[in-house]
């Protein structure tokens, strides 16, 4: 279950087409999001929404409390659920100056509108607009097994664990936990693959769950 807050109302149309969305009984309007938010996505396929526009700036710059890392993980968790669903998602993103590759970890999910922070940060954001495609890095569960399937670096890295522990704490991570309530051992492991987000005081899981498959899952 989420440990996070929900983020704000956000705006939703019916198609991805901004010239289709002009036309009448194609914008949803302002859609709250009262939780929980492993449900939101899912609400919000539902009600016909093809376009959503998340209000902010979703910040990684410097440090975060408590409560601001709760809400940034919350908008990175609508973000990326939404992806998996191929919905249209616009957001805008502040990453820390000093480092101009942390956009990369977050390059699976639906480009952002704007990129601030690092420098060159307008060629990031083209490079991560050319490069990016459904299913660049997700998880799958199988019988006794967890598959991560990732591309964000160039090349597919899979990584495979069949201890329970592993499940448990994608469980735990998907919507963000306490960076110390989770086996150091496993987080150590996730962090070392680049496949969870430390922001403030919460770890945050990266990959999704695909609900949309661009072709056979034996391919991808």
């Amino acid at each position: 279950m989420s440990t996070t807050l929900s983020p704000p109302a956000v705006l939703a149309w019916r198609d991805y087409d901004p010239v289709a969305c002009e036309l009448p009984g194609m914008f949803l309007g302002e859609l709250a999001l009262p939780g929980p938010l492993e449900g939101e996505s899912e609400r919000l396929w539902q009600l016909g929404a093809r376009r959503v526009r998340l209000p902010g700036t979703v910040d990684l710059a410097g440090g975060a409390d408590a409560a601001r890392a709760a809400g940034t993980v919350a908008a990175l968790s609508l973000v990326r659920d939404l992806t998996a669903r191929a919905v249209l998602v616009e957001w805008d993103l502040r990453c820390d100056p000093a480092d101009g590759e942390s956009w990369r970890a977050l390059s699976h999910l639906q480009p952002p509108r704007r990129l601030e922070g690092p420098a060159g940060a307008e060629e990031a954001l083209r490079a991560w607009r050319r490069g990016h495609y459904l299913c660049k890095c997700l998880w799958r569960k199988g019988p006794g097994f967890v598959q991560i399937r990732d591309r964000r670096w160039g090349e597919l890295r899979r990584f495979t664990a069949g201890e329970p522990e592993y499940e448990r704490a994608i469980e735990q991570l998907a919507y963000g936990a306490p960076a110390d309530r989770v086996p150091r051992a496993v987080l150590d492991d996730f962090r070392g693959e680049q496949l969870v987000l430390d922001v403030g005081p919460l770890a945050w899981w990266l990959p999704y769950r695909i609900s949309r498959w661009l072709q056979e899952s034996m391919t991808i």
